[in-house]
Parts: C-alpha cells; sequence; structure tokens
C-alpha cells in the first residue's frame, strides 16, 4: 500500500488511491472512484462512486463529495463544502443514473460552507469564497462570494486579488505574476 489510511477509514474494493495519499478518521472512499497522488483526505469525507480527484487535491473535514463530481489537480475544498448530484431530488422518486457532472478545475478553491449547485464548471484557479452558493459556471481566475454567488474580483494562481490597470494588466503582490484581462477573461501572460 503507497498511500496512509487511518484506521477508521473505510476503503472499498475497486477504487484506486495515488501514492502519499493521506485519508483520515471516518472517512469513507467508495468503489469506482479514482484519487490521485498527494492527496489529503480529511476526517468524515465520503468520496461516491465513480467521483475523480486529481493530484495534490486537499480536501478538509466533513465533506461528501458525490457521483458526478470531477476534481483536478491541486483543487482546495473547505470544511463542510457540499456538493449536490441531482437538480431536482425527491425521496419518491428514483434519479439514480441521472446525476449531473461538476468539473472543478486545476488550482480552484472552495470555501468552508460553501455549496456548489450540480451541474456548473469551477475555473482554474477561481476562488469560492466561504458560504457561497455556486448556481452558474464561474470563470477562471474569478473571485465570488455570496448567495446566489456573485462574481467581485479576480485573484492570482497564489489567491491574491488582482488589480488591474488601464491596459488590462495586473501582477500578484506574492509571486510577481503578470497577468491579462481582456474580453473579461484573465490568462497569466508571465
Amino acid at each position: 500500500m503507497s498511500y496512509y489510511a487511518h484506521e477508521t477509514a473505510v476503503i472499498d474494493e475497486g477504487c484506486q488511491i495515488g501514492n502519499e495519499t493521506k485519508i483520515w478518521h471516518f472517512s469513507h472512499i467508495m468503489p469506482n472512484s479514482i484519487i490521485g497522488a498527494a492527496c489529503n483526505i480529511g476526517q468524515n469525507v465520503v468520496v461516491s462512486p465513480e467521483v475523480t480527484l486529481g493530484n495534490n487535491v486537499k480536501v478538509q473535514n466533513n465533506v461528501s463529495i458525490y457521483t458526478g463530481v470531477i476534481c483536478e489537480d491541486d483543487v482546495f475544498l473547505g470544511p463542510s463544502m457540499v456538493f449536490t448530484n441531482v437538480i431536482n431530488p425527491r425521496s419518491a422518486v428514483v434519479r439514480r443514473g441521472q446525476y449531473s457532472r461538476t468539473i472543478v478545475e486545476k488550482g480552484a478553491s472552495i470555501g468552508a460552507n460553501a455549496t456548489i449547485i450540480c451541474g456548473n464548471s469551477i475555473g482554474r484557479y477561481a476562488l469560492i469564497g466561504a458560504g457561497a452558493v455556486v448556481t452558474k459556471d464561474i470563470l477562471p481566475y474569478a473571485l465570488v462570494v455570496g448567495n446566489p454567488s456573485k462574481q467581485i474580483g479576480w485573484v492570482s494562481e497564489y489567491g491574491h486579488r488582482l488589480d488591474f490597470d488601464e491596459k488590462g494588466k495586473a501582477i500578484c503582490s506574492e509571486s510577481q505574476q503578470v497577468y491579462q484581462l481582456e474580453a473579461n477573461l484573465v490568462t497569466r501572460i508571465k
């Protein structure tokens, strides 16, 4: 075994877990899920069947990642954040097999207690504020907060707010990376 699992974790047969991944107390990894290398799965986490987590994904305590969710590399899922996978759930109506796909792209972070309504994509390096309710696709590098979530700015790959000048350029205060804003899309140019 090239990963660590606490003795209280339940790891079902048929899942794949990458090297150096750590799975902590009372977490459940279900069949046919894929967890990449160097991930950290916190306490009381459920990874449902057919979920895919890339490399270096950090899942904080009390997160359920339901079938239909794909998290790319370097994603951060904050404590008690919530995914959904059926847009109109009813106890008396079976909707297995109708799960919506939700994609969290590389480097995105989702804050504590945020809710991601299924069928939406979170763009690369986007930052979803604590408690936000995401009801639509989020652009790469977007900073969103509130219920329903609303974009209030842009962030760097290091998570700092970007202040664009009149030419549409901004520099991250920590990394000194340079970003360009053009046609409401941000790209890192250096």
